[in-house]
C-alpha cells in the first residue's frame, strides 16, 4: 500500500482546476477487476461499475493491446471508411449480439450522441415517407437520454434540466410505468394497461399525424432506479405504436449488452423496437462508444430519399471500435451475459433478504446486475425524505468512506435511490460486502 500523500501534494491535488465546478474529489490511479485504487492506495469496491458502465472489469490486458494496436496502425480515419477495428466491431455485433431485424448500424462516440442520432433518424424516416407533420417525439416523465439540447429536452430529469428549461424544445411527456407508485395502487393488476393508455391518450391529444416516435428506456435506469415495468406494458406499447404509425425508439445506453441478464433489456419481452440505442456496455468503459441499430425499413427509407445520417467527427473512432470489438468478444467467450443474470439474481436475493422489512426501504428492484433500493421516510405511506435531507448522497458518501462506491439515482423529484451496477465478473464475497456496507450506511444516515 502506498504512503499517504504529504501536505503539499494533497494541497496540489485539491487545487487542480478540475472539474468545471469544484467539489469533493477523489483521485483514482488505477483499476483492478472490480476495484478502483486511489492515489493514496485505498481500494474501493466499484459496486456501481462507474456510471453503470463497466462489464468485464478493470485492467484487461487484451483490450489495452487491441487499443494500442489500432492506435499504432492509424490515428484518425473518417467515420464512413472501413478499418480493421471497425470491421471487427461490426462482425462481432452481427454474429453474436444484434437481432436480425436491427442490422443498420451507426456508431457514435457516446450515448448522448447515439440517442440524438436516433431521434434525427425518426424524423428523417417520416420526412422520407412524406409525413412532414410528424415532428414530435414523445418521452416519459422519469427518464434520462443525454446531454445534448435535444436529448436533455426529451429527458424527464428536472435536476439535469435546471437552468435550461426556458430554452428546450417541446416534447410531449407521459408517465413512466412505476408499479410501486401507480395511481391505481402499488403493483395494481391494471398497472400495465393504465400506463399504456397514457401513451394512447397523448397520441390522440397531440394528433397522431404529428407524432414521429416514442422514446423510452425498456427498464428505467438510474433516473428512476431500475424500475421494471409490468409484464404486459411493452406488448401494449408496441401495438399502440404500430396502430398509429409511430416509431419505437428504445434507449438502452445503460441496459444494453448484458446489463439486465439478456443481451438487451427489451428481450425480456416479446417485442422489437424500430430503433435501438446502446452505449456504456458496448466498450465496457475502455473507450467512449455508442451505437444506433435500426430496422431495414428505417434504413431503406432514409437512404432511398437521398438523405445522410451524419457522423460526429469522432464517431466510430478506430481505437474505440477496437476496444468495443474486444470487450464484446470477451463477453461472449466468458458467458458474461449469463453471469450477469446469475449474479444479479444473487444480488437481488441478498438485497431482499436484508431490506424487505427495513422501515426506510420502500422497494428492492431491478433485473440482472442493474439493481436499486428506494429509500423513504415512511414505508407504509411511501412518503419520501425531504430533498434538503440529501439522504441518498449522504449514504453514497458514507459507503465510500467504508470502501464501496454506489451510484446515487433519481431526478430530484424522484429521489433517494441507490443504484448498483457492478462488473459482471463480480464474486459472491463482493456482493456480501456491498449489501453489508449499504445496510450500515443506510442505518447510520437514517438513524
Amino acid at each position: 500500500m502506498k504512503e499517504p500523500v504529504n501536505g503539499s501534494e494533497d494541497k496540489k491535488m485539491r487545487e487542480l482546476n478540475w472539474p468545471f465546478l469544484p467539489g469533493r474529489n477523489i483521485e483514482i490511479e488505477r483499476g483492478e477487476g472490480v476495484h478502483l485504487i486511489t492515489r493514496q492506495g485505498q481500494s474501493i469496491l466499484d459496486a456501481a461499475g462507474g456510471a453503470v458502465v463497466c462489464n468485464i472489469g478493470h485492467g484487461r490486458q487484451r483490450v489495452a493491446d487491441k487499443v494500442a494496436e489500432a492506435t499504432l496502425d492509424y490515428s484518425y480515419v473518417v467515420p464512413p471508411w472501413i478499418t480493421p477495428s471497425r470491421r471487427a466491431l461490426v462482425e462481432v455485433l452481427e454474429r453474436h449480439w444484434l437481432p436480425n431485424d436491427l442490422r443498420r448500424i451507426h456508431i457514435t462516440s457516446g450515448g448522448s450522441e447515439a440517442v440524438d442520432a436516433a431521434m434525427k433518424m425518426a424524423l428523417q424516416y417520416h420526412y422520407a415517407k412524406q409525413a412532414l407533420s410528424r415532428t414530435k417525439i414523445i418521452s416519459r416523465d422519469i427518464s434520462y437520454h443525454g446531454t445534448t439540447m435535444a436529448t436533455i429536452g426529451a429527458s424527464g430529469h428536472p435536476a439535469r434540466r435546471r437552468g435550461l428549461e426556458h430554452a428546450l424544445g417541446y416534447y410531449p411527456r407521459i408517465p413512466t410505468p412505476y408499479p410501486l407508485r401507480c395511481p391505481l395502487g402499488p403493483h395494481h393488476a391494471g398497472t400495465a394497461a393504465y400506463y399504456a393508455q397514457c401513451l394512447r391518450e397523448t397520441i390522440e391529444a397531440e394528433g397522431p399525424e404529428t407524432i414521429a416516435a416514442f422514446l423510452a428506456e425498456p427498464i428505467t435506469g438510474s433516473s428512476g432506479g431500475a424500475i421494471v415495468p409490468p409484464e404486459d406494458y411493452w406488448r401494449h406499447v408496441r401495438a399502440i405504436c404500430d396502430e398509429y404509425g409511430v416509431l419505437l425508439i428504445l434507449d438502452e445506453v445503460m441496459t444494453g449488452f448484458g446489463r439486465t441478464g439478456t443481451p438487451f433489456a427489451f428481450q425480456h419481452w416479446d417485442i422489437t423496437p424500430d430503433i435501438l440505442v446502446a452505449g456504456k456496455g458496448l466498450a465496457g468503459g475502455y473507450a467512449p462508444l455508442g451505437g444506433v441499430f435500426a430496422s431495414e425499413n428505417v434504413g431503406t427509407a432514409i437512404g432511398s430519399a437521398g438523405m445522410n445520417v451524419m457522423f460526429n467527427t469522432f464517431g466510430a473512432h478506430p481505437a474505440a471500435c477496437a476496444a468495443g470489438a474486444e470487450v464484446l468478444t470477451i463477453m461472449v467467450e466468458e458467458n458474461l451475459v449469463e453471469r450477469s443474470a446469475e449474479m444479479g439474481a444473487l444480488l437481488q436475493k441478498r438485497l431482499i433478504d436484508t431490506f424487505s422489512n427495513h422501515p426506510h426501504v420502500a422497494e428492492v428492484r431491478g433485473r440482472g446486475l442493474l439493481q436499486a433500493i428506494e429509500i423513504v421516510r415512511e414505508r407504509d405511506t411511501l412518503t419520501p425524505f425531504d430533498e434538503a435531507d440529501n439522504v441518498s448522497n449522504r449514504i453514497v458518501a458514507n459507503a465510500l468512506k467504508k470502501g464501496v462506491f454506489f451510484y446515487g439515482g433519481g431526478t430530484g423529484e424522484v429521489r433517494d435511490i441507490v443504484c448498483m451496477g457492478p462488473a459482471f465478473i463480480i464474486e459472491e464475497q463482493h456482493i456480501e460486502t456491498m449489501v453489508e456496507v449499504l445496510l450500515e450506511s443506510l442505518n447510520e444516515v437514517t438513524g
